[in-house]
């Protein structure tokens, strides 16, 4: 275990290499923090750092940078998540709240975390497998053709035609769309096969072909849109980073254009509380050189999907936490309200 002292002295130069990019000396950090002690003793602390891998000296006449190992510590025990300011957080209710739809909630929290952080923003789109039905509406387009409107908790809105085998009167229409929602409404997606299989049962003959179409157009629906959904911005806030990644940004930029990684990345919704993973605890070889914050956002307290940013792991991790945090929880709180 390490010292309440060379704990600070490893905070001090995460600190510092953070803010000013440059490996940090014993000098320095006698200079800028109130450590308490001499330059000596911080060498010495420093010297024990790098032993155990903590920090590393990248030039022979250079002071030292924060190793992987070194982040993971700091992030653990040493940095708090820094609070948004008042004016802060009503910038983003702000702009989020001028969303008219999902889509544009999720365009317009990638562009927010990218502009807060100045690193990449992934959002990730509502899951259908963890939402729930709001509503089933259905519309008479013709004699025989009828539109089914799904709508989800998560304010997704899903639109199919139906094509009828037989002509469905407005009678029989509201019946169904009134059992349908007595049955489906407020339920889970991964409910909803077991719960409507009889359903045709409970119409006149000539009704139930039309019934189990609606029904296997609605299922179809379900598996259609099982297939998860990201959207990233920011990108070229990399460019900012250019002597952050030791090769080239090439790999990292090819890393980010693949979906199924950058899902891997976010995790699983369900575990909804602020995740840290510091670069080669990032699977993906082209990310080792990246740390990724994410956070489950969603309504009910429940996480229906992940949003978070990529960036250097020279990052300031208490303010981008922070500002992680506090966007998935408004979006959490616009698909309440939607």
């Amino acid at each position: 275990m390490l010292s309440e002292r060379r704990l600070q002295v490893l905070r001090a130069i995460v600190q510092d290499y953070v803010g000013t990019e440059e490996p940090v000396g014993s000098k320095a950090l006698t200079e800028r923090h109130n450590l308490g002690v001499s330059p000596a003793t911080v060498r010495n602390d420093m010297a024990a750092l790098e032993d155990e891998g903590f920090i590393a000296q990248p030039h022979t006449s250079a002071g030292r940078i924060p190793t992987d190992k070194g982040y993971r510590l700091f992030v653990d025990k040493l940095a708090g998540v820094k609070p948004m300011t008042a004016p802060e957080r009503r910038a983003i209710q702000n702009f989020l709240e001028g969303a008219v739809d999902l889509d544009d909630v999720v365009a317009r929290t990638v562009r927010l975390l990218a502009q807060l952080t100045r690193q990449v923003a992934v959002v990730q789109y509502p899951s259908l497998t963890r939402s729930t039905v709001r509503h089933v509406e259905l519309l008479a387009l013709a004699p025989a053709r009828l539109m089914l409107v799904l709508i989800t908790d998560t304010g997704r809105v899903e639109q199919r035609m139906v094509d009828c085998p037989t002509p469905f009167g407005e009678a029989s229409l509201a019946d169904l769309r009134a059992r349908l929602n007595s049955r489906v409404a407020g339920r889970r997606f991964s409910d909803v096969p077991g719960l409507v299989e009889d359903l045709p049962d409970a119409f006149e003959a000539e009704d139930r072909g039309t019934v189990s179409t609606v029904l296997s157009t609605l299922l179809e629906t379900l598996v259609e849109e099982n297939e998860e959904r990201l959207m990233i911005g920011g990108t070229a806030n990399l460019t900012r980073f250019g002597h952050d990644f030791p090769l080239v940004i090439r790999p990292v930029l090819e890393a980010l254009e693949e979906q199924v990684v950058l899902l891997k990345l976010l995790g699983e919704a369900k575990d909804p509380g602020v995740t840290v993973r510091i670069g080669h605890e990032n699977a993906h070889e082209g990310l080792n050189s990246t740390s990724v914050v994410s956070v489950g956002y969603g309504s009910g307290g429940e996480a229906v999907a992940k949003l978070g940013v990529v960036g250097p792991t020279r990052m300031d991790y208490p303010g981008t936490m922070g500002a992680v945090r506090a966007v998935a929880r408004y979006v959490g709180q616009i698909l309440a309200e939607s």
